[in-house]
């Protein structure tokens, strides 16, 4: 396995990190292709793919139970690359949470702003408790809908601390397909809105 010594101290420092080249083009799109079943799955189930709550439209289409669908997923949530980061950040004892997926369609557009351990563990945040994977199924930029976080926002340790201007703040991951994001549970970020025409950005969010 590659050395992450860079990508861990980035991640540490910085409160996020990019490794590329974790999964190949076949293996992006064999990804890709189970996480279209499993997404065709669920609405046979009647498992919503459009949460209200979340997005402002049915654009981005999110897929729950990903770990209940395919072994694929199983495989990816224990990815060797994935645990190497979540320990560097958690350490070695920690749990799984959940492992979903957001597809964001031409038209999608952005949730609320939040950090993932804010919405789940009372302020203040000091220590990071939580961290997401996300796995890139293609190119991410800004204008496809790429993650908007905020530099330095994982230092925030209550809510007061979000400043008025902070949307104004908000910077897009960029990443080629096959790359693994990580970034800090106290990150703040939004999904981002898909402003191109024909392109789907497909995003798998291991939580832990």
């Amino acid at each position: 396995m590659a050395d992450l010594s860079v990508q861990k101290h980035h991640l540490l420092e910085h409160g996020f990190c990019v490794v590329p080249g974790v999964l190949d083009r076949s293996e992006v799109s064999h990804a890709l292709d189970r996480l279209h079943v499993a997404a065709a799955a669920n609405e046979r189930a009647g498992v919503p793919t459009y949460m209200p709550v979340l997005d402002p439209n049915p654009s981005n289409v999110r897929v729950f139970f990903l770990l209940e669908r395919d072994p694929l997923f199983r495989d990816l949530i224990r990815h060797p690359v994935a645990i190497e980061l979540v320990q560097a950040l958690l350490g070695k004892r920690f749990l799984i949470s959940n492992f979903t997926a957001n597809i964001a369609k031409p038209g999608s557009g952005s949730m609320f702003l939040h950090s993932d351990q804010g919405l789940v563990v009372p302020e203040p945040w000091l220590e990071p408790w939580a961290i997401n994977i996300i796995w890139c199924l293609s190119d991410v930029r800004f204008e496809n809908g790429g993650t908007l976080y905020i530099p330095g926002s994982h230092r925030w340790t209550r809510k007061s601390d979000v400043p008025a201007d902070a949307t104004a703040r908000l910077r897009a991951f960029e990443a080629p397909a096959g790359s693994i994001v990580a970034m800090d549970g106290r990150m703040w970020h939004t999904s981002g809105a898909n402003i191109t025409t024909d392109e789907d950005r497909p995003l798998m969010f291991g939580y832990y």
